[in-house]
């Protein structure tokens, strides 16, 4: 089993930090593949980072499907790109946000995400609505806390990230916490135990629930939405990206 680990932004500090964790919550005989694109952000903290993230993201995509991966894990939090990477996949893809809610849905009643911008709030929200985990959302919380930070050695983010995880539970009525980025999937073991209830990583989770889909077998249905896009001219700084007119190796 080959999983690929795909960090739409380009800092490769985060990246191999992403990746170790990955790794670590990998089942014994599977490889994790952690990669960034070429292009891009080198956060995504807005719409327009994400926007801008995308064409990445899918050019690893294509290339994965290339390679003969089995899975894939968007690792970032807004899951950009999530349906247009299911179009151009036969192998399962899974976004982070997507997997930690869905796992946080089972081992609690009502979970918390704990994420880094106050302006990514509404996002998380909306990924929770889309996702048919609204439901199960108590609150969305920001620390105000920029995404690169979390790369800095001696910032206090970890701290600020355990604060922010406190006043969720004592305010929130919720039982589970979900770490709303990528960048702080190193930070969920102590944050667990320090709080004593179950903390969710999407990275993990992400890693997990692709490996058990790809293990049963399953790929991305073909028929309808996500049948593999058109093929078609694209011109300018996209013309690399103009597909060739092919059936997909695996579609199913």
């Amino acid at each position: 089993m080959r999983i690929k680990v795909i960090n739409p932004n380009t800092t490769q500090s985060m990246t191999d930090k992403i990746g170790a964790c990955a790794r670590a919550a990998a089942r014994p005989g599977t490889e994790v593949v952690a990669v960034s694109p070429s292009m891009g952000p080198a956060s995504i903290e807005s719409h327009y980072d994400e926007a801008l993230a995308v064409p990445g993201l899918l050019a690893e995509i294509v290339a994965g499907e290339d390679q003969g991966i089995d899975g894939y894990v968007i690792a970032c939090f807004g899951d950009p790109g999530l349906k247009a990477a299911r179009e151009l996949a036969a192998a399962p893809v899974v976004g982070i946000a997507e997997a930690a809610m869905h796992m946080a849905s089972l081992v609690g009643t009502r979970f918390s995400i704990v994420t880094t911008l106050e302006r990514t709030v509404g996002q998380a929200w909306h990924l929770a609505e889309t996702y048919g985990m609204a439901r199960f959302c108590a609150n969305v919380r920001a620390c105000e806390l920029p995404v690169l930070e979390l790369e800095q050695p001696g910032s206090n983010a970890r701290e600020r990230i355990l604060a922010e995880c406190r006043r969720a539970l004592d305010e929130d009525g919720c039982d589970v916490i979900v770490l709303g980025c990528a960048g702080m999937a190193d930070l969920c073991d102590a944050i667990s135990q320090a709080l004593g209830v179950p903390v969710i990583d999407g990275v993990a989770a992400g890693v997990q629930l692709v490996d058990a889909v790809a293990s049963l077998r399953l790929r991305t249905s073909k028929r309808g939405e996500l049948a593999p896009p058109p093929a078609k001219p694209m011109t300018g700084l996209l013309a690399p990206f103009t597909l060739p007119d092919r059936s997909f190796r695996h579609a199913a």
